[in-house]
């Protein structure tokens, strides 16, 4: 029912190690978060949605006290998408996105209807394209006195400080992340939130001070295309905080360096308040997914135009790569503010983000959003969310949900906006 279930388990089984004896026993839990409701985004039709506030997830965790203050744990989490039921969402909305082939008009109409077709195809799927079956989490581990060992597909020590910043913690029109990818869309990642074949120490101590480092080789990343990953973070949780600073560094399959970002950022807890507060930087020179983009304009498109000569084709490929190279690449900071306020038996969620592309084309992005959310009992609630952003020269950001990308604007430089009314059930 956590997000970051390997970081809560591996901390309480931490905690309980430094302070109890062995007990010898062992546990299996079975958890998920069931979440569906209806949303509205402006150029696109109302929708049903599965994971509005939360992606809806099956997950298995379970521990075995092994005396002498070790204990082995383990986290299986699946995606289900409630709307269909299978486990691989598509964007929010069947939109274009246009940016990833900027600067592309020398291309023929129909090549270039196909490439943006083939690089953002509208309503594609967006999230868990290998269709893992545990794509969510896949860990299994080791705690110690001194700290927990990991191993498997995890979130990355720079994405959890990236979430426990978010206002609308990760979900709904109101997430941060609606703005923080890069312009091409959810292809062009501002975030590495996961990362598979990874290994990760873990440690928090009873002063509220915690940290993490992941490593991970080739193969790495949501993907699987890194050559190799790291990360670390380094946390504070106690006394009403709960803040950090973390960095994600990858290395494309080439092995030069491709997505770095940092984040800073949490909240603190005052009574009946929360305040949110966070800064996240991202940088990338080397997209991974760049290989990818040629690779599929060798497979796709050179065959196509091999009857205009090749003189003429290489001319064609050269437009290609230059500028995809070029489009697929970050250079941008964002920042965001917010807070909770309980009322009775429900809470008022507000933010504004802000996006700032230093690249040339100066996509900035501003988004404001509001909610609501009614707790019908400790497992289950209502809410309802309203968002806007503000997109500058080509951007086309659009309201996200937890378990998918916005999409896109109909056209570069439109608002976005959307309503979400939804239900979540933990159990």
């Amino acid at each position: 029912m956590n997000k970051f279930l390997p970081a809560a388990l591996a901390g309480t089984c931490l905690s309980t190690c430094l302070a109890a004896p062995a007990l010898a026993q062992s546990s299996v839990q079975i958890y998920g978060i069931a979440d569906a409701g209806v949303m509205w985004q402006r150029g696109s039709r109302v929708k049903v949605i599965s994971g509005g506030a939360d992606g809806s997830r099956l997950g298995f965790k379970g521990s075995e006290d092994l005396g002498r203050g070790l204990k082995a744990i383990f986290n299986l989490e699946a995606r289900i998408e409630l709307d269909n039921g299978t486990q691989v969402p598509t964007l929010v909305n069947e939109n274009q996105g246009y940016y990833l082939t900027r600067n592309m008009g020398a291309l023929p109409a129909p090549v270039l209807a196909a490439v943006r077709q083939a690089l953002q195809p509208p309503g594609g799927p967006a999230v868990n394209p290998e269709r893992a079956l545990f794509d969510r989490t896949a860990m299994v581990g080791m705690v110690t006195p001194l700290g927990a060992v990991l191993l498997g597909r995890m979130y990355t020590p720079g994405y959890e400080v990236f979430a426990a910043a978010d206002t609308f913690e990760v979900g709904t029109g109101g997430t941060w992340g609606s703005i923080t990818g890069g312009t091409g869309g959810f292809t062009v990642l501002g975030a590495d939130i996961r990362s598979q074949r990874a290994l990760q120490y873990r440690i928090a101590l009873p002063s509220g001070l915690g940290g993490s480092v992941m490593v991970a080789g080739k193969g790495s990343g949501y993907l699987g295309l890194y050559n190799k990953f790291w990360g670390a973070a380094l946390t504070y949780k106690a006394r009403g905080w709960d803040i950090g600073i973390g960095h994600n560094h990858a290395y494309d399959p080439a092995g030069r360096p491709s997505l770095r970002t940092t984040t800073v950022g949490g909240s603190y807890a005052w009574g009946q308040w929360k305040f949110f507060a966070g800064w996240h930087d991202q940088y990338d020179r080397n997209a991974s997914l760049l290989p990818t983009y040629i690779a599929g304009w060798d497979a796709q498109i050179a065959p196509q135009l091999a009857p205009l000569g090749a003189a003429t084709a290489t001319a064609l490929r050269t437009v290609f790569v230059n500028n995809i190279t070029i489009n697929s690449r970050q250079d941008a900071f964002s920042v965001q503010a917010g807070l909770h306020y309980r009322i009775g038996a429900g809470r008022i969620v507000a933010s504004v983000a802000h996006q700032h592309d230093r690249s040339s084309s100066e996509n900035d992005a501003m988004l404001f959003a509001l909610g609501y959310n009614y707790f019908l009992s400790k497992r289950t609630d209502l809410y309802a969310v309203a968002s806007f952003i503000r997109n500058d020269n080509e951007a086309q950001y659009s309201p996200a949900t937890a378990g998918a990308p916005g999409g896109f604007t109909k056209a570069p430089g439109d608002d976005g906006r959307a309503f979400q009314l939804g239900v979540r059930h933990r159990f």
